[in-house]
């Protein structure tokens, strides 16, 4: 446990519900506790986080963090609320809590029973490092850059447009990663690529918000979200490692595995190893508590477990018989574990739990407030001592000593020789710690060696990885050009002989033919247009452009309709020739706006891509042709119209003699 002075590093704040529901209007006890200075206030669930979000409180504390919070849900949205440097402290233990009285009068804080009093005694228990800090988050922190806007739905230039964005991710992408790499900080990439660049890009860093180059931001085409991974539920962990007494579970073997169980029936951690030996066991156990029960999930109890056992000179448990692989999983199924070894360790550990746990509820029924539960437990349980004769000796003012001096030896009380038996053992183990003490120190000498080795080569695993990173991304570059210019060549090519083509139809397509040479003479360019609709016409319009008198050739004609024939007619050709049939209503239009039209069987025509060209005689004749069937056509137009005013005629004087 840590010390502190009378004035602490930053401010704790302490919590209680002072009337109302968490669930609606509810008003908070605020006790702000600096080490020196107790400020209440009572404040409204909103003020209280706006104040928790303006002082960045190093702790705020509770009794129950449910009185922040209606459920798991609101809990872990407020612990994403908080300031990066505040911790949310529950200070009456983890997922089962005890009173806060209890817990206030064994760590000798005032408690009042009011919430105003409460709160003031989680404040002070916090600042005595006494809780469980709750956390809904890991250390990794998730950075993704994604578009800041909708690509569209739909124009000509929403390509363009679409480009452009993915185009600015990708640049911010990389300009993201370029700050990680700056900053030393390990982290994993997985990118979208869409057309154009990115449509996202997510960086998993290894590190806290506080402690990466990149905030959220919004601008333009390109958004950054930054967001601390959450865990899988809500972890409670102590804020000061206590030695507490604790049951030990152990599962021996090539792989041995050990689980520490608090006397409250909590796992408070557990741990497997193939490499470690006992000492390194013995080591660890040391760090995490003072074992009461050392228990095995076998019976008669390994060798190795009952080493440890007699080490601790700690009582020792095994099953009946052996434990079934059904009732393991069963009694562990809420507790984590990585394989088999740490579940029957664990189990191991419950199952000595189980059976002491009446005995040690007794005990701490009989220990006063104030007074630590767990020296008492280890000397009943390990030392089958009883619980007044335990209480009476620590509570001894020293006066049995001078009457053992009286004594000889030989007469001392069973319970006298005990204790000197457990002095003997306590300075074994005092002199055990001393040299483990030792070792750890070396160790961490070395281990310090080994991290500024670590860190040197990391630091130059990451500069050849920049390096190798900018030289591919060159050389990516580089060839993205070289196809780029490829591509423009070949694009040139193109033109170029388009040129050419152009050049020919427009000396065809002039009056001029001075410059035209004897084997051209004869000639008329043809305008091909793919389809009769407004858009090909159009198109074509665009391209080369459609004026009067000029021959247009449909490769297909049947997709005409009234408003496409009267777009032809504002261009008043001086033939049009068809594939396909006309439809009746655009055969009309064009014959009475004296459009010739003719079959495209009836003139020769050459072609060389978009360009083409025919015999001029043969135009010519296709257009007489046309005129010849349009006199014939309006010939047989008047007289059907004669017949048919004849017909009504004779039908009107019929009428008038009836």
């Amino acid at each position: 446990m840590s010390t502190r002075t009378s004035a602490l590093d930053a401010v704790v704040f302490g919590v209680d519900v002072q009337s109302g529901d968490v669930r609606g209007d509810v008003s908070y006890a605020l006790v702000a506790f600096d080490g020196e200075h107790v400020d209440r206030d009572v404040v409204s669930r909103r003020k209280l986080r706006r104040l928790v979000a303006d002082e960045e409180p190093a702790i705020v504390a509770t009794d129950n963090v449910y009185e922040l919070a209606e459920n798991k849900d609101a809990l872990v949205h407020f612990l994403g609320e908080l300031p990066d440097e505040t911790s949310l402290v529950q200070v009456t233990g983890a997922e089962r809590p005890e009173p806060l009285s209890r817990v206030a009068h064994r760590h000798d804080v005032p408690y009042g029973s009011d919430p105003m009093g409460e709160a003031e005694a989680a404040a002070r228990l916090a600042a005595g490092n006494v809780g469980q800090e709750v956390t809904a988050f890991t250390d990794r922190t998730e950075v993704k850059v994604s578009r800041g806007r909708s690509t569209g739905s739909g124009g000509y230039s929403e390509d363009r447009y679409t480009r452009r964005i993915h185009g600015s991710v990708k640049k911010r992408a990389r300009e993201v990663e370029s700050e990680l790499d700056d900053a030393g900080l390990d982290y994993e990439r997985e990118v979208t690529e869409k057309y154009g660049g990115f449509s996202n890009a997510v960086f998993t860093v290894e590190g806290r918000p506080q402690d990466i180059p990149v905030s959220n931001e919004r601008s333009g085409d390109v958004r950054i979200e930054v967001e601390r991974v959450r865990r899988d539920g809500i972890e409670f962990r102590p804020l000061a490692k206590r030695r507490d007494h604790v049951v030990v579970g152990v599962d021996p073997g090539t792989t041995t595995a050990v689980a520490i169980v608090g006397l409250d029936g909590e796992v408070l951690d557990v741990t497997s190893t193939r490499t470690a030996d006992t000492a390194e066991v013995t080591e660890w156990i040391i760090e995490r508590g003072r074992p009461v029960v050392v228990a095995a999930d076998v019976t008669p109890m390994p060798e190795t477990v009952e080493k440890l056992r007699r080490s601790f000179d700690a009582a020792g448990w095994v099953p009946e018989r052996d434990l079934p692989v059904d009732v393991k999983k069963h009694r562990t199924r809420e507790e984590a574990y990585d394989n088999d070894h740490e579940r029957d360790a664990m189990a191991a550990a419950f199952g000595a739990y189980d059976h002491h746990a009446d005995q040690f509820d007794r005990i701490a029924a009989k220990v006063p407030p104030g007074e630590e539960v767990g020296p008492v437990v280890a000397r009943v349980v390990a030392g089958e001592e009883s619980v007044e004769a335990v209480l009476a000796d620590l509570t001894d003012d020293g006066g049995s000593e001078a009457d053992d001096d009286e004594h000889d030896p030989a007469e001392r009380s069973p319970e006298q020789r005990r204790i000197a038996d457990l002095e003997t053992q306590v300075e074994r183990l005092q002199s055990h710690v001393e040299r483990l003490e030792e070792t750890i120190e070396a160790k961490d000498d070395e281990i310090d060696d080994y991290e500024r080795k670590l860190s040197d080569a990391r630091s130059e695993s990451r500069k050849e990885a920049r390096r190798d990173r900018e030289v591919t991304r060159l050389e990516r570059e580089n060839r993205r050009l070289e196809r780029q210019l490829a591509e423009k060549d070949d694009r040139i090519d193109d033109l170029e002989g388009k040129l050419e083509r152009l050049k020919a139809l427009w000396k065809l397509d002039h009056s001029n033919f001075a410059d035209v040479s004897e084997k051209r003479e004869g000639l008329v360019p043809v305008k091909v247009v793919a389809q009769f609709t407004s858009d090909a016409i159009a198109d074509a319009d665009e391209r080369f452009g459609l004026a009067e008198d000029d021959t247009i050739m449909f490769r297909d004609a049947s997709g005409a309709g009234a408003s496409t024939a009267d777009r032809l007619v504002d261009v008043d050709p001086r033939l049009v020739l068809r594939n396909g049939g006309l439809s009746d209503i655009a055969d009309e239009i064009l014959f009475k706006h004296d459009v010739p039209v003719a079959p495209a069987e009836a003139v020769t025509v050459q072609e060389v891509d978009e360009l083409a060209v025919a015999r001029e005689e043969e135009v010519e004749a296709a257009i007489e042709d046309w005129e010849r069937r349009a006199v014939e056509r309006e010939r047989e137009r008047n007289a059907e119209m004669v017949d048919r005013l004849i017909s009504e005629h004779r039908a009107s004087d019929r009428g008038e003699s009836d």
